[in-house]
């Protein structure tokens, strides 16, 4: 599979190549470009640094959109052990756009559920591009109350472009899918742990995305609408989505001083599909952390602090 190279990326990439047909050349032939090859190295580290160090929203819109950037099944392949796949919400069938199980973490069982999307055209058809139906979020559910019922802590990766918007989810009861997901969500009296790894899409990420700690990967984004379908309600043109993007206050970063989020999990510098152990290894330094806390907390505890932590969320300034 030939790796995507973003257009910001293009410089970084024009150098890599340089450097490798040096280094080829030198292999294949008895001259010595050592120094050179050197030299190059050390302004491919300063512009790496320049490149990943200054990027853009819009930058990470298209790295949250990146091919290759890992799954919720990738990252649960690294993180969790003995996982069991479960399908199917028991009134319409399943739905391959969200995955959920039961899993061990750190040899404690966990119940994991995330959306999930494909990494080639086939695998996307059979995902649905990780846009869910109403029975992938009654699927999520049943797993949570399963979750409720037995103490073990729920994990949800977020990772979609926004809830599928077809006319058959609508008819099977789409939007009340997710309102319901939302109350239920808001009273289990368990630990949730949230993580946004890709993109986090309007409704269809709210649905797996009430909890008690809320973290994203540096370069994911979440947002109430994608910076195209904003720039055509604002602009009536989606080829502004870029102007959206800085306007929307959709990055890790913007939600972190907005106190949506509580955590911006480091990635690896190009992003999180150089390295998807070493990644996950992140995620999993700050998933243990939230567990540790969230674990002392009695259950009236629990529900109080989440009241009060979606009461806080966001900044306001009032006027006369």
């Amino acid at each position: 599979m030939n790796e995507q190279v973003l257009p910001f990326e293009e410089p970084v990439v024009e150098l890599k190549n340089k450097i490798a047909e040096l280094k080829k050349y030198t292999n294949e032939s008895d001259v010595d470009l050592s120094q050179e090859i050197e030299q190059l190295e050390n302004r491919l580290e300063k512009l790496e640094s320049e490149v990943y160090g200054n990027m853009q929203p819009w930058d990470r819109v298209q790295m949250a959109r990146h091919a290759n950037r890992p799954t919720t099944l990738d990252f649960i392949h690294e993180i969790f052990d003995d996982f069991l796949e479960m399908h199917g919400d028991r009134v319409y069938g399943d739905d391959e756009a969200i995955v959920g199980g039961i899993a061990k973490y750190r040899g404690k069982p966990v119940t994991v559920i995330g959306h999930q999307r494909g990494k080639d055209t086939k695998e996307n058809i059979r995902r649905n591009f990780g846009m869910p139906h109403p029975e992938g979020y009654r699927k999520a559910l049943r797993l949570m109350k399963q979750a409720d019922k037995f103490n073990r802590p729920i994990i949800c990766f977020i990772d979609t472009k926004g809830a599928y918007p077809g006319k058959a989810a609508e008819e099977r009861g789409q939007s009340e899918a997710i309102a319901r997901n939302l109350m239920e969500m808001a009273g289990l009296t368990v630990p949730i742990i949230c993580i946004v790894i890709g993109e986090g899409g309007s409704g269809g990420a709210l649905g797996l995305g009430v909890g008690d700690r809320i973290h994203m990967l540096e370069n994911s984004t979440y947002s109430v609408i994608s910076p195209e379908g904003a720039a055509a309600l604002l602009w009536k043109d989606s080829n502004l989505a870029q102007k959206a993007a800085e306007s929307m206050k959709i990055t890790s970063y913007d939600l972190k001083d907005l106190d949506i989020i509580d955590n911006i999990i480091p990635e690896i510098r190009g992003g999180a599909h150089r390295d998807v152990s070493e990644q996950a290894e992140k995620i999993d330094e700050v998933l243990h952390q939230s567990l540790e806390s969230l674990s002392k907390l009695s259950q009236e505890e629990l529900l109080e602090k989440r009241w009060e932590k979606y009461k806080r969320i966001g900044t306001y300034t009032f006027s006369s």
